[in-house]
């Protein structure tokens, strides 16, 4: 193959894999409208609905795909599968307090939380991977901690929704990092890990009026089916991404998502922010800021 043929064949990956990263990040940053659409359902028949139809979407994928052989591999690795089963129940605290947050008008604290998401990362690779802090990573924290406990101050409360989100979503990201499996597989076994516990939240203890789908509109059973997209395309998309882009190249898109919250909350849904809280997302894009410019200068 020609020099030129493969600097094309580079340049159509990097393309396919800027529109996939960009396509990945304005779904979830506009996913709460989705959500919001929901806001009569109560936070736990929506993550019901979620677990279901993402799990049934995600198996008629691997049927797609023909990817049986390494789902069976996995199924027989009960170690993995003990690891699995605690991420899944970090990604499902993680997946019901958003939906709680964006229905209950914390979209601004959900917002927050994914911003802080790659400073919680900064620290648990410190914690469990023994990474060692350049001096602007340390800064870079230091001024988030600093947002943080200005709202602790001036307000008397910390932003535990935007800390609990960023937690959860770190660690989960830490046990998947752990595990070499592919994530579109792994996501697939946590949803069957949680399916059951769905199922049974649905049968015993949901006694809405929108519980029984046999008598809603058709509208409102098409919405609460698309959970399962809505789950799991932006997720299909990032993988895609990740295949295709340098980590630094894709860093650069993950400030999209949180940043399209931020936009729906304060112009669209006109969600009331505290002076206080306005200083603490100064600080925190202040910190991603600098945290970005010494990945790009570490990774250039």
């Amino acid at each position: 193959m020609s020099a030129s043929a493969t600097d094309q064949l580079e340049e159509n990956s990097s393309r396919n894999g800027a529109l996939s990263a960009l396509s990945a990040y304005l779904l979830w940053g506009f996913a709460p409208i989705y959500f919001k659409l929901l806001t009569d359902i109560e936070p736990g028949e929506i993550l019901m609905h979620r677990i279901i139809w993402s799990t049934v979407f995600l198996l008629v994928m691997i049927i797609i795909m023909k990817k049986w052989s390494p789902l069976i591999a996995i199924c027989r690795q009960p170690k993995v599968l003990l690891q699995l089963s605690l991420s899944a129940s970090f990604l499902g605290v993680n997946w019901f307090l958003f939906i709680w947050a964006v229905n209950n008008n914390h979209l601004l604290d959900a917002s927050l939380g994914y911003y802080i998401n790659p400073l919680f990362n900064v620290i648990l690779g410190m914690i469990f991977f023994n990474e060692r802090l350049r001096r602007n990573q340390l800064i870079a924290v230091c001024l988030a901690l600093v947002g943080v406990l200005i709202q602790l101050i001036a307000l008397g409360t910390l932003p535990m929704i935007s800390l609990v989100l960023a937690s959860t979503f770190a660690i989960y990201g830490l046990l998947r990092k752990k595990l070499p499996i592919n994530s579109f597989i792994g996501l697939l076994i946590e949803s069957l890990m949680m399916l059951p516990i769905a199922l049974i939240y649905w049968y015993f203890f949901v006694e809405s009026n929108t519980s029984n789908m046999a008598i809603n509109t058709t509208s409102l059973n098409v919405t609460l089916i698309m959970a399962g997209i809505v789950t799991t395309a932006p997720l299909l998309f990032f993988t895609a991404a990740a295949k295709r882009l340098t980590l630094s190249t894709l860093g650069f898109f993950q400030y999209l998502g949180p940043s399209i919250m931020f936009l729906l909350a304060t112009f669209y849904y006109q969600e009331t922010m505290k002076s206080a809280e306005l200083i603490t997302f100064v600080f925190i894009w202040a910190a991603l800021v600098l945290y970005s410019l010494d990945s790009f200068k570490k990774r250039t």
